[in-house]
């Protein structure tokens, strides 16, 4: 039996597949419409920022090579833009090696699927991206205010992805955004790069670590006059001073 208190995906919800295979947009489309969503198909970037708009889809399904804009390029607009907030995101393509799964966490991806692929997995992994897309819709539409992080001048309103920093906004990318978050919500906390690995780019720990010593520097740069935030435990990793 369900929990009615457990956000589902629901019936009707869109689908936008950008692929420039015929074959793969055929075939996407057939098992996500025989799934009970309401799919949409286009072959390029800029058709799938012009479709976006107007569809406002629950899941984009989204190849990174696109014949004019690329799909990490796509990315970027759509997590730029308010109305497409809530909206989840799964990358489908060939290139699977290390720097492009990375590249594609780092511009707002929530998911990555390697080429040749499974169906009917990429059918369950859409089905949890709906649910997740409502789950960020049901969370916009409530009350928020006690849900808000903050550490000194810093705070995260989690439901709208917005940063201030003494009450003026800061533009994080997305990993960036990430990171303080999950700083801020355990101060103090060490968090080994393995951690920070798993929790936030979602990757396996095989991966380089350097990734994560590049991204906290970029953060403490954005972050200015509150660099000394975040601390490096040599040995260990990295945690946020504690406040007081």
């Amino acid at each position: 039996m369900s929990n009615p208190s457990q956000p589902a995906s629901t019936p009707g919800d869109v689908v936008l597949i950008v692929d420039d295979e015929e074959d793969i947009r055929r075939l996407v489309s057939f098992n996500l419409d025989e799934a009970g969503f309401r799919v949409e198909a286009v072959d390029t970037g800029a058709g799938a920022l012009t479709a976006a708009v107007r569809l406002k889809p629950a899941v984009f399904v989204l190849d990174l090579m696109l014949p004019d804009v690329s799909g990490t390029e796509v990315c970027r607009r759509l997590r730029a833009d308010p109305d497409l907030a809530d909206a989840a995101i799964l990358m489908l393509t060939a290139r699977g090696d290390e720097y492009d799964r990375v590249l594609g966490f780092e511009v707002g991806a929530d998911d990555y699927v390697v080429k040749p692929f499974s169906v009917r997995e990429l059918v369950m992994r859409v089905k949890g991206l709906a649910v997740r897309a409502r789950e960020r819709r049901l969370a916009r539409g409530a009350s928020d205010e006690g849900r808000r992080l903050r550490w000194r001048g810093l705070e995260i309103d989690p439901v709208r992805h917005r940063v201030t920093i003494d009450g003026g906004d800061l533009a994080l990318r997305p990993l960036e955004y990430k990171l303080l978050a999950i700083f801020i919500e355990h101060p103090g906390r060490v968090f080994s790069r393995t951690e920070l690995l798993q929790e936030v780019w979602g990757i396996s720990p095989d991966t380089n670590t350097r990734t994560v010593d590049t991204h906290i520097r970029r953060l403490r740069e954005r972050l200015a006059t509150y660099s000394e935030a975040i601390e490096t435990v040599h040995g260990f990793g990295y945690r946020l001073r504690d406040p007081s």
